[in-house]
């Protein structure tokens, strides 16, 4: 008897195939607020950290412990006093965090050390490294309230971090953070998270919470990216007394990006591996917080002609693309998507859909001299895709006559003229006789 074979994994890891190379030997931070340390899919959670480590990913983990220490403090019958939504930490409560957080961190430890028997993971050891890696000052006093031992990240030990991962350790730090004085404060751990992914140059930062803490649209769906200006912006419409959880993560993915870091992502704990569906499919989960580039890409519009043309034209000299003049570019911007430095255009491609047949013709694919040999043509092509997938499009193809290698390495195969649209077919120029190539436009990469 034959088993039968599951073509879905199959398509699944060869996807992942890009995301396997490109992670390998990254560094990530990852935050793990008290709601994710608390919840049930701790366990799942745990699991997925000790795949990315055996990828080659080196991790810190920062955790949190809000609703920890609330529930002891509920417990303890003291009570929670803030200001500016910072909790003042006197003596009394900051022993119970002290407690609270150290319980918690000899807890974590254990889960990440104990072999994940019964998971998917099984046999495999992490090695865990604690330590005074956060050098922290008080607060102090603002509006005549004493924080006390409330404080905030002064200094970041990078170096012994940077140390211990390069041993393959993964790092693991509590929201405490000790002073060259001998003391120790209560820090905020999304503070400490941004600085420590700054520090150490990390080239992630990620942070669990719940579903309802996601990041949405007007339609309540999840944003999957943005910059650090839309962040704050978004930031600015949503109130913090009922997002407050939102609005630290978004504070922190503000600050990491502008301090360096490249990616910032949200992801919620309750969604079953969102974190491996997050960062080894193309379209993700979650919301990510990149950083802004001096290259955007984007829809062209009437004002891109000019730097468009000057892009074009030395490609159309040498035969490469088809003479477009000025009138027929200014008709059909729309179909333009482009790629911008300093408000030069210097990348380019054109999608014309074929809606009642479901092909749709790649055209005009341009990138300057001076930026070839980089991702962009995957850029182009990605995004191209993309717009054809909203338009519900099967295949791409794309007639050329230079280029068919740089198009076969994109997963373009050869194809007949015959297999064009029937208006595209018929005004096939023969005396070009460009080469056809088709690309099957994927549509199993779930977002």
């Amino acid at each position: 008897m034959n088993r039968s074979s599951d073509l879905n994994l199959v398509q699944a890891f060869r996807h992942s195939g890009p995301y396997l190379k490109h992670h390998r030997g990254s560094t990530f931070v990852i935050m793990l607020p008290g709601a994710t340390v608390g919840s049930p899919y701790l366990d799942d959670i745990i699991s997925d950290i000790a795949l990315l480590q055996s990828l080659g990913v080196k991790l810190v983990l920062v955790f949190g412990a809000r609703e920890q220490i609330d529930a002891e403090l509920e417990k303890q019958h003291i009570v929670t006093k803030f200001h500016k939504r910072v909790r003042i930490a006197d003596d009394e409560t900051f022993e119970v965090i002290k407690r609270v957080c150290g319980s918690m961190q000899i807890d974590l430890a254990s889960k990440l050390s104990m072999g994940l028997i019964n998971t998917p993971m099984q046999g495999s050891r992490l090695s865990v490294v604690s330590g005074n890696f956060i050098t922290a000052r008080p607060l102090g006093v603002c509006d005549g309230i004493d924080y006390i031992h409330s404080g905030i990240v002064r200094r970041v030990d990078s170096d012994n971090i940077r140390r211990e991962l390069a041993n393959n350790s993964i790092v693991l730090i509590s929201p405490v953070g000790y002073s060259i004085t001998g003391e120790s404060f209560s820090v905020n751990s999304e503070d400490i998270a941004a600085q420590v992914a700054i520090a150490i140059k990390a080239d992630k930062l990620i942070t669990f919470c719940n579903d309802n803490e996601l990041i949405l649209d007007g339609d309540g769906e999840v944003i999957a990216e943005l910059f650090p200006t839309q962040a704050e912006q978004y930031l600015d419409k949503i109130d913090p007394d009922i997002h407050n959880s939102t609005c630290r993560y978004l504070r922190a993915a503000i600050t990491s990006c502008r301090g360096g870091v490249e990616r910032c992502h949200l992801v919620s704990h309750e969604q079953n591996g969102a974190i491996i569906q997050e960062l080894f499919t193309r379209d993700g989960i979650g919301t990510q917080i990149v950083r802004q580039s001096a290259e955007q890409v984007s829809q062209a519009t009437i004002h891109d002609i000019p730097s468009l043309m000057d892009l074009i034209r030395p490609l159309e000299i040498e035969g490469i693309l088809v003479h477009r003049p000025r009138e027929q570019l200014e008709m059909e911007i729309d179909h333009y998507i482009v790629i911008k430095r300093d408000g030069m255009v210097i990348a380019s491609a054109a999608l014309y859909c074929y809606d009642e047949e479901k092909l749709a013709e790649l055209a005009c694919v341009a990138i300057h001299p001076s930026y070839r040999g980089s991702n962009r043509g995957n850029i182009l092509i990605n995004k191209i895709e993309e717009l054809a997938r909203k338009r519900g499009i099967k295949k791409l193809f794309v007639l050329t006559t230079k280029s068919a290698h740089f198009f076969l390495e994109k997963g373009f195969v050869p194809g007949n003229v015959e297999d064009l649209p029937k208006e595209k077919r018929e005004h096939y120029n023969y005396q070009r006789m460009s080469k056809v190539l088709f690309r099957t436009i994927n549509y199993d990469q779930v977002h």
